[in-house]
């Protein structure tokens, strides 16, 4: 069998340790490409642009602990959640201009930073959690090159995948009947995935999904599972159709520059934190994400709703163009998107086996 063949087969706020706000200019000057500092010198400014009670949040506080715990106290973490230094549009370009020491974002967010990345995170029908996801996702991180993965400015210091997305409804979905017409908020440029089951894309980022839900003005919404409880949105949706569309991947890369000044010692804390904090951030999003459903079941009635083994089949004959378009789009920029594509599903084998 091929390689496409086997493609298509298987794819049927405030900072923490900040004084005040007035010191910031004074902590950028004096710690952001600073020669290589002394050891008691090294502070490190992290942003992240959603709130910090959010699971990508979590992990940058759990992170921050941890640099400091393991250094004895040598380095200190500024964190700066909830978009208070960076936000989701200019989180890379900020770290490589040295704005932040370290960013942490959503790489959908930058399309044309990431192409084998949001690739790899774009194929819908793709049954994973984000415990497994994440180790998956920081494992081809660590194994394809910088140049191919666009990421030769930085320093990965972690990476992590969200669970799929799910549709969220007022209206039960349980075919692509029910699925015609509707008007559903999007993430970013996955529009083609909800016009392919015949919905109507609405183009929000998350700030404005809540309004736009409790005004009526989309029939529901494609995002993870967690957002149920963390943004409430229990309180407008009452079903979750049980098929995973698209996935989100999330990095933190560390200004390249800022890497290359901190002493070896350090630079080896930050390895030895890479793999581990992939698996918590899963981990505890998984865990979340259940305590989120059960949350909505119990406290807004929303319902979970199984397709049927036919239909099923149907949506995934439906976005299987869509997932092979895209492997053939990335791969005819010159990178390795099919080589990308296997070695994800052998990564992904291998973590589920117990």
């Amino acid at each position: 069998m091929t390689t496409k063949q086997t493609v298509t087969s298987n794819l049927s706020t405030i900072p923490r340790r900040l004084a005040g706000a007035a010191c910031l200019s004074g902590l950028l000057a004096g710690t952001l490409f600073a020669g290589s500092a002394t050891a008691s010198e090294i502070t490190l400014n992290y942003a992240f642009f959603a709130p910090a009670q959010t699971f990508p949040g979590v992990q940058m506080e759990r992170w921050a602990e941890e640099m400091e715990r393991r250094t004895d106290g040598r380095v200190s973490v500024n964190t700066f959640p909830g978009g208070t230094l960076l936000t989701a549009g200019n989180m890379y370009d900020g770290v490589q201009s040295g704005v932040a020491d370290i960013g942490l974002s959503v790489t959908s967010y930058e399309p044309a930073r990431f192409p084998l990345l949001n690739m790899a995170s774009g194929l819908t029908g793709i049954d994973i959690n984000s415990t497994v996801g994440s180790q998956v996702v920081y494992d081809l991180v660590k194994e394809f090159s910088s140049q191919q993965l666009g990421l030769e400015d930085f320093k990965v210091i972690t990476a992590f995948a969200i669970q799929p997305s799910y549709l969220h409804s007022r209206t039960p979905v349980r075919s692509l009947e029910d699925i015609q017409g509707m008007e559903l908020r999007v993430p970013g440029d996955n529009t083609d995935v909800v016009e392919a089951l015949g919905g109507v894309p609405v183009g929000l980022n998350q700030a404005e999904t809540g309004e736009a839900l409790q005004a009526g003005v989309v029939d529901g919404y494609v995002s993870s599972r967690e957002g149920l409880m963390d943004f409430q949105y229990a309180r407008s949706v009452q079903y979750v159709t049980d098929y995973p569309m698209t996935n989100a991947f999330l990095l933190a890369v560390m200004n390249r520059q800022r890497w290359e000044s901190l002493p070896e010692d350090v630079q080896r804390v930050i390895d030895e934190l890479g793999a581990e904090m992939a698996h918590f951030a899963g981990d505890y999003l998984d865990n979340h994400i259940e305590e989120s459903l059960a949350w909505a079941a119990e406290e807004h009635g929303v319902e979970t709703l199984t397709l049927s083994d036919e239909e099923e089949v149907r949506w995934a004959e439906r976005l299987a163009p869509i997932n092979e378009a895209r492997l053939a789009e990335v791969a005819e920029m010159g990178l390795p998107a099919y080589e990308f594509y296997d070695r994800m599903m052998e990564l992904i084998d291998s973590y589920r086996r117990p």
